[in-house]
């Protein structure tokens, strides 16, 4: 797709000038959505005319806010929501997604009246309350094969939907979602607007794009290139015993305001809040074992300077874009050195400096030496044993 914008033109956007409402414009705000990203800038407009889209984004491109903005505003325009059953359908390869974007919905559509209903449903949960909530839902976030079992209680049809979209299409082939999905396909009307998102444009969703899509809008987004030459790194060799202490001792001593500490697991994430909040300095986690309310409320605060430390996992990290983070400490290392690379790319921003620390135990070192030859730039190490973490 040809972007007929200049650059001073897109920094100009903004989400009233992508037709969007009030009620929306205030929500998208109050989740600090400053300005669109591309694909947002791309796709709402496309969406709202009732085009087929065909986007290609890796997650945290802002890709889910990019069609949950434009429904929500096709359902404020018309005043009223469906019938007996739901007029969208979001097709999702996982439980936690599809609670994630219904979430979405919900907090983006908190100012519409009448309300719209979204429900998720996805297996290894009891099938009877999914059966009974879909009664009356405008959109319903699904996972293929609890959509099939529903629609074969008959709790619900496919006849009325007006809006197909296919989100991480490329991970529920992967996950051996295709025969469900082409059951679900003949059950749908034949006019209808589709929109299909994937990580990657490979031959069976090149397949999807000519079978369901008619003359989409193909929407790219690349990867945004991680500038190191902005970011400030600094590898501290340190025992593991001493790591707590020598985190709280360099956000204390460096009077950090807003750091964010990468972990490898949720329970070191859980654990080290509990450390960091007992020493005085305010801290919270998100990982996927929380609440997307909650991960909502944590990065807000964060973004808006309330709180000192957020502890993530690379679960998540993709879904955390801060425009001048200040900060960001590898408390453990990461697998793979590209996993490295977005990490520490989360500060040293739109062109602003950053400065990004990791706390080395001697186990670590061989991985760090591969993860420095991968990146090609070699990281000034610190010997701490000799600083001393009494009292921290």
């Amino acid at each position: 797709m040809v972007d007929p914008l200049n650059e001073a033109e897109k920094n100009n956007v903004t989400f009233s000038s992508l037709g969007l409402s009030e009620p929306l414009v205030k929500a998208a705000t109050e989740q600090l959505y400053t300005r669109p990203y591309p694909i947002q800038r791309d796709a709402i407009p496309s969406i709202l005319r009732g085009k087929d889209i065909l986007g290609i984004a890796k997650t945290g491109s802002g890709k889910t806010a990019s069609f949950v903005l434009p429904i929500l505003e096709l359902f404020h325009r018309t005043k009223e929501t469906s019938g007996r059953y739901a007029s969208v359908l979001v097709l999702v390869p996982t439980r936690e997604l599809a609670g994630q974007v219904a979430d979405v919905f919900q907090t983006l559509g908190a100012h519409l009246f009448p309300k719209v209903k979204t429900v998720a449903v996805y297996g290894g949960v009891a099938i009877n309350p999914q059966m009974r909530a879909v009664y009356g839902a405008d959109i319903i976030v699904a996972t293929p094969g609890r959509l099939l079992d529903l629609i074969s209680q008959n709790a619900l049809r496919l006849s009325d939907v007006e809006i197909l979209v296919l989100d991480e299409a490329d991970k529920m082939l992967e996950l051996g979602f295709a025969d469900e999905m082409s059951k679900l396909f003949t059950l749908l009307p034949k006019k209808r607007q589709t929109i299909l998102f994937s990580a990657t444009l490979g031959d069976a969703i090149q397949d999807i794009n000519a079978t369901l899509l008619r003359t989409p809008i193909k929407i790219e987004v690349a990867e945004e290139e991680t500038n190191l030459d902005l970011i400030e790194q600094l590898a501290y060799k340190v025992d593991a015993e001493r790591k707590g202490p020598l985190l709280r001792y360099l956000i204390k001593t460096e009077k950090m305001k807003q750091v964010l500490v990468f972990v490898s697991s949720t329970r070191t994430a859980d654990n080290l809040v509990v450390k960091l909040t007992k020493n005085g300095i305010q801290a919270a986690a998100i990982h996927g074992q929380k609440g997307q309310n909650i991960r909502t409320e944590v990065l807000q605060k964060f973004k808006a300077g309330q709180l000192t430390v957020m502890v993530a996992t690379d679960l998540l990290a993709r879904g955390i874009d801060i425009q001048l983070l200040p900060y960001v400490i590898n408390f453990d290392l990461p697998r793979s050195p590209k996993d490295y690379v977005h990490r520490i790319g989360r500060t040293g921003r739109a062109e602003a400096k950053g400065k990004a620390y990791s706390l080395i135990t001697p186990d670590d070192e061989h991985h760090f030496k591969i993860i420095q030859k991968k990146m090609g730039k070699r990281v000034e190490q610190v010997d701490t044993t000799e600083v001393d973490l009494k009292g921290y």
